[in-house]
């Protein structure tokens, strides 16, 4: 039976990833994101939906639900990034932010989690928080803080299902040319990411997983 896997965030650099290699692997691949056009030629199951909007992603869980009866692997790779100290930072700058990386992963979890198998996989992507205490930083290290507390405590919840968070350390995506740091030596591609995560999906694995 094909499985199938639902990636918010499909247009990003992960979620592309992500998307491509599980289409090599034979997936139905549910992909869900404000710009899902360019995965045209990796499926035809796109969705787009703005993730702090309730209705849109309610409305993309249904479409996406008139096509699979369940979903096997559940994946939430959006992520944004603002560089600003807290006194520059305008309200709409924090809260974009926090809608990103904190809100979107609750309305997107949700309203998809009637439509998960009962023995479905959640993976998360955060990032490595303690790093990111750092000045300009407030609203992502916030952010990403949070979403470690909203996991644990869904995973508490869903005992039947296996929740993970991922916290990759610097990878190599568009976000850094919103910071003004340097990318790290070292950093991982999208696709070493993607191959990791389904590696661990593979696995089993569950908690969280530090790459």
């Amino acid at each position: 039976m094909t499985r199938s896997a639902m990636i918010w965030g499909a247009g990003g650099g992960i979620g592309h990833a992500l998307v491509a290699k599980l289409k090599e692997e034979g997936w139905r691949v549910l992909a869900m994101g404000r710009h899902t056009d360019e995965l045209s030629d990796l499926t035809p199951y796109r969705y787009e939906a703005e993730v702090a909007d309730p209705e849109s992603v309610e409305g993309a869980v249904a479409k996406a639900s008139l096509q699979v009866d369940q979903v096997d692997l559940w994946i939430y790779a959006v992520g944004d990034i603002n560089a600003s100290r807290v006194v520059d930072s305008s309200p709409d700058d924090w809260q974009r932010i926090i809608d990103a990386n904190l809100t979107g992963a609750y309305l997107t979890a949700h309203h998809s989690l009637p439509l998960l198998a009962i023995d479905a996989h959640l993976v998360f992507l955060g990032a490595v928080s303690e790093r990111l205490r750092l000045p300009r930083l407030s609203a992502y290290a916030a952010a990403k803080s949070g979403l470690e507390g909203f996991v644990e405590v869904l995973r508490k919840e869903e005992r039947k299902r296996r929740v993970t968070l991922v916290r990759p350390a610097a990878v190599d995506t568009d976000l850094w040319t919103k910071v003004p740091f340097k990318l790290p030596q070292g950093a991982l591609s999208p696709e070493a990411v993607a191959d990791q995560l389904l590696a661990a999906y593979r696995d089993g694995y569950r908690g969280v997983l530090d790459l």
